[in-house]
């Protein structure tokens, strides 16, 4: 059993996130706090304490793990529109160049998890792509909203196979370019109409596919 209060805390946050987000624990499932800190090995404290911080990131609501719907995606990805076009246009005026050649390497990692079908390497390929952007906004604000956002739509990508949309990478090309040039109007609207490609591509699987 992990005896330090502070370590407790943090193994069974990560122990509990980390599942969530594999999918070992399904959206709805109720999390009982005897029966985790027997499965874990900490007290029934840390436990609590983890459960809080993850209600605060979205992911746990009414002790229960968060069943995204539809509409919540459709909020979400409303909220990236507007963040993420704003960033995408700071990032043409300001982003380094160094910062540059990383989001390039983002697109070259993604044509090749793409075609080996790697697709949990094409989520974290996509969001480092999406990361080194919104930085650019220099808004913890900002930020710390995305994150949020970031970890619920995590749980849609376990659900829902995004990443074989057709033209997903090239679309992160486009931006780039845009970005390299310091064009701030067309990275904006390339990366709004990117995120709505996006949406509008789910959305389309879930009404076919009745999942959610």
């Amino acid at each position: 059993m992990v005896s330090d209060k502070k370590n407790a805390y943090k193994y069974a946050y990560e122990y509990i996130r980390e599942r969530m987000l594999d999918g070992s624990y399904e959206g709805g499932m109720k999390l009982i706090e005897d029966r985790l800190s027997e499965e874990i090995g900490v007290s029934r404290t840390p436990i609590r304490e983890a459960i809080r911080r993850l209600e605060q990131e979205g992911l746990i609501r009414n002790k229960r793990i968060y069943n995204p719907s539809a509409q919540d995606l459709i909020y979400i990805y409303e909220l990236r529109i507007l963040i993420e076009s704003y960033a995408a246009k700071k990032a043409a005026e300001n982003m380094k160049e160094e910062t540059i050649k990383e989001l390039e390497n983002t697109i070259t990692e993604a044509h090749k998890a793409f075609s080996d079908e790697q697709y949990k390497k094409m989520y974290h390929v996509n969001q480092h792509f999406h990361d080194l952007i919104a930085n650019e906004c220099h808004n913890p604000l900002m930020i710390e909203r995305l994150e949020i956002a970031k970890t619920i739509f995590y749980l849609f990508s376990l659900k829902l196979n995004i990443y074989k949309r057709p033209h997903i990478i090239d679309e992160h090309e486009e931006i780039y370019n845009a970005i390299k040039d310091r064009n701030e109007q067309l990275a904006g609207e390339l990366m709004a109409n990117h995120l709505k490609k996006d949406m509008s591509y789910i959305l389309e699987i879930i009404a076919r596919s009745g999942r959610f």
